[in-house]
């Protein structure tokens, strides 16, 4: 078994309620494989001992690393499932099966467990009542995101909690908007004792190439104006509606077609993400038109990369922006933009790996001189989420100002 000295490192400063936080292809998986085998349970390896101490493993992980059989293989390093441990693999969607399991050990595996909901709330029941690690590679940008994670670890009882003693809202908001946090000091301690880093420097370049497309500025105007969605023929009633329309002039332009026949006679194999069903549908009949070879991992179709020369590989977002690696291409391409930081950060990663043969890897950014664009790619830079709402103000004319530039 080949492992290398930021995995061994890792492993001594692991305990249970750490976060593993490592980047893309790191080796997060069969690191904290290696710390339940040799530290939970008292095994070796190299060569492998059976260990001395038993009890079940659970990998919460996502639908497409369980459905690749992406852990299995890992687990097989180790032996594992046996007569005396059982395994059970499953997504975060079903995380609700295994709320009153006791006694075991649970692998978390890309961090779900920000905010309050269903999957936050079953993490903590469940880390409750077992001994577990988290895997991230973008682990938290705010201290609310922490939260869950601080009460798993006994820091809070619950949210209300953590509120009342570090957060303080703005006054005279519509809606709850975080004004500062205080206590941070002791919140840093909390979180330094929970993080455990794995540092890699990977031998590798990455280029981000930002390439410029068109847009129908005309229709992008008259939409701004009328609040009209020619599309859907109705008129457009709040924030999110006018950011989406918006998005789909400056997506649907041709030049962006054009952008990605261009890169891939370039580079011949390429990934490519995006947000959006009418862009699946270009993309689809371009690929169609010109004879591409191509492939898709989205809500409806799980195919696995084409076995060829040349190829295409469509990719929805929230579908397929982590769980998977490839490298068999240096290049992908951001058809548009995701709202989110975090989205972004995984889908780059999928080439970013330690074993891939590549020593430059290309990412081409398709982006309008749209300031709908601008307001994302600015958001992205300072590792925040696009929110149509923050953008909108109640002066219908402020706002168009700043949206038609």
């Amino acid at each position: 078994m080949i492992l290398s000295e930021h995995q061994l490192l890792a492993v001594e400063k692991l305990h249970t309620g750490s976060i593993l936080v490592g980047g893309v292809g790191t080796g997060k998986s069969r690191t904290s494989l290696l710390y339940f085998y040799t530290k939970v349970l008292d095994g070796k390896v190299n060569p492998l001992k059976p260990p001395t101490y038993w009890c079940d493993l659970y990998i919460i992980t996502t639908a497409r690393k369980r459905d690749t059989k992406e852990w299995d293989m890992e687990c097989s390093w180790f032996d594992i499932p046996n007569d005396h441990i059982n395994v059970v693999i499953d997504s975060w969607n079903n995380i609700e099966k295994y709320e009153n399991v006791s006694d075991a050990f649970f692998i978390f595996d890309e961090q779900r467990v920000v905010g309050s909901g269903k999957w936050s709330k079953m993490f903590i029941k469940i880390a409750k009542q077992n001994d577990w690690i988290l895997l991230s590679a973008t682990p938290g940008d705010t201290y609310l995101d922490y939260v869950p994670v601080l009460i798993a670890n006994g820091y809070f009882k619950n949210r209300t909690e953590f509120i009342k003693k570090h957060v303080v809202y703005k006054s005279y908001m519509k809606y709850p908007v975080i004004d500062h946090y205080v206590g941070v000091s002791l919140l840093d301690v909390y979180i330094s004792r929970i993080l455990v880093h794995m540092i890699v420097e990977l031998d590798i370049v990455k280029h981000h190439v930002n390439v410029t497309t068109e847009y129908d500025k005309n229709l992008y105007m008259d939409i701004l104006k009328n609040r009209w969605n020619p599309w859907k023929q109705e008129p457009i009633s709040d924030a999110s509606g006018l950011s989406q329309a918006l998005r789909r002039v400056v997506n649907s332009d041709i030049s962006r077609i054009n952008a990605v026949i261009k890169i891939f006679k370039e580079k011949t194999k390429c990934i490519i993400f995006y947000n959006f069903d009418y862009e699946l549908e270009m993309l689809r009949k371009m690929c169609a038109d010109n004879n591409y070879i191509y492939a898709e991992w989205n809500g409806h179709k799980h195919q696995a990369i084409p076995i060829s020369d040349s190829w295409i590989y469509l990719v929805h977002y929230s579908a397929g922006s982590e769980g998977w690696n490839c490298t068999l291409t240096d290049t992908i391409i951001f058809y548009s933009q995701n709202h989110s930081y975090k989205m972004m950060t995984q889908a780059a990663g999928r080439t970013e790996r330690m074993n891939t043969p590549f020593k430059n890897l290309y990412y081409y950014h398709l982006m309008s001189k749209s300031y709908i664009d601008k307001a994302i790619e600015e958001c992205l830079k300072n590792k925040e989420d696009f929110n149509e709402h923050r953008f909108v103000e109640e002066d219908d004319d402020e706002f168009s100002s700043r949206y038609s530039m």
